[in-house]
């Protein structure tokens, strides 16, 4: 399985699957092809359809600037090896160079074809979570503990760096103010959330209010194309942080509790990529939300020292709520229903934290299990809904 590194990564929004994977797609080739003249970038599947609106062409010309790069956008090829497939090509005096066919699978993250050195280094010795759990159980730790084990005393710094960074977008988000970018006239909410305290306003009214605040902050830095961490992807971005905030300034949590929290949702963020997808283009946005929910599930109850009967409860819990969600983007743009579909994760996670902690004996589902039926849901999906804005509410808005 792969280092939880993957599962957060610092870059600029909106789309880890058509910003930050193209731009590290294009990145390497142009160092491998240093003398070409011009470059071309063939988009397909969902890079093609929902590229413009996702700013897909605009980074990878930036990438490749100051030399020059044609984008072209190919709707109609239907047989590909992945939804988000780009072929890049590099010339010097009208001839080739040099080809490269990528696929952008999520997260950020890239398979090359027919370069598996380029696939991100397995670092767990094992897949699943029932496996994970029966090793935690026979060595007498917990999640957290195991993820130090196999990666090391230094993720501990990594993942500082990553609690800062969503501090800092979740700060920024509640102080802005204006409307989002794009056709759509979309204002900013955060900042309004936070400042419309009712003077009579319940615990579970402010504990709804902050949340959603965060949540909305995090997301809209996002969709203004500013610095964000993947939570498992820029379009889930806001879950977790969401979450980690809320809890650390209601309960007084450490940055090393919140750490800890960091590792496990991670290490479910790596059972899902390991066995299934967090691509909205392969599997709906239950691919994507509902990892998130799934990762900031589980992250609370470790936060709250909860077992790990109850830390699969809640993350299973989480996920199975989200089958079968589609990517619907209006106008391709990370906006609508993606702000929204945070806030809403980030208060369903604390719900599931609740849940668990009464009714974790009685589960029948597994997490693994609820992870496979995802993946064969999303399969199943037209591919209408899985990120192209031709289904749901991309079409009828």
């Amino acid at each position: 399985m792969i280092s939880i590194r993957h599962i957060f990564k610092t870059g600029i929004g909106p789309s880890s699957s058509h910003t930050m994977g193209p731009a590290r797609a294009a990145s390497i080739f142009k160092a491998e092809h240093p003398d070409a003249t011009d470059y071309k970038v063939v988009l397909y599947g969902s890079l093609a359809k929902t590229g413009v609106g996702h700013g897909t062409d605009a980074v990878i010309v930036e990438t490749f600037a100051p030399t020059l790069c044609h984008v072209e956008f190919d709707v109609e090829t239907e047989d590909l090896p992945h939804e988000n497939t780009m072929d890049l090509y590099a010339y010097a005096a009208g001839k080739e160079l040099g080809y490269m066919r990528v696929l952008s699978v999520g997260g950020g993250n890239i398979r090359i074809e027919g370069r598996p050195d380029a696939e991100p280094k397995q670092i767990y010795p094992h897949s699943t979570f029932r496996d994970i759990a029966d090793y935690c159980t026979e060595n007498d730790i917990r999640l957290s503990d195991y993820v130090e084990k196999f990666e090391g005393p230094e993720i501990k710094g990594f993942l500082m760096d990553v609690w800062h960074t969503m501090q800092e977008e979740i700060s920024r988000g509640l102080a802005a103010t204006g409307r989002l970018p794009g056709p759509l006239n979309v204002g900013r909410k955060a900042k309004d959330l936070i400042r419309q305290r009712h003077i009579d306003e319940s615990t579970e009214t402010e504990q709804n209010r902050l949340v959603c605040a965060y949540a909305f902050a995090a997301a809209e830095e996002n969709a203004c194309n500013q610095v964000i961490v993947t939570a498992p992807t820029c379009g889930a971005c806001a879950v977790v942080p969401a979450v980690l905030k809320y809890m650390q300034d209601k309960k007084g949590f450490t940055n090393e509790d919140i750490i800890r929290a960091l590792e496990v949702a991670g290490l479910i963020g790596a059972l899902v990529v390991t066995n299934a997808s967090i691509s909205g283009a392969e599997c709906g946005c239950q691919a994507e939300i509902g990892t998130a929910c799934s990762m900031a599930s589980a992250a609370l109850c470790e936060l709250f020292w909860m077992d790990l009967n109850q830390i699969e409860y809640a993350a299973e819990m989480a996920f199975e709520h989200y089958l079968g969600l589609t990517c619907d983007p209006v106008c391709g743009l990370v906006q609508i229903p993606c702000i929204e579909r945070n806030a809403v994760a980030a208060m369903r996670s604390i719900n599931a934290l609740s849940l668990a902690n009464f009714l974790s004996g009685t589960r029948k589902i597994s997490f693994d299990m609820v992870v496979k039926t995802m993946y064969e849901t999303g399969k199943d999906m037209h591919r209408k809904y899985r990120e192209t804005s031709e289904g749901g509410l991309a079409k009828h808005f």
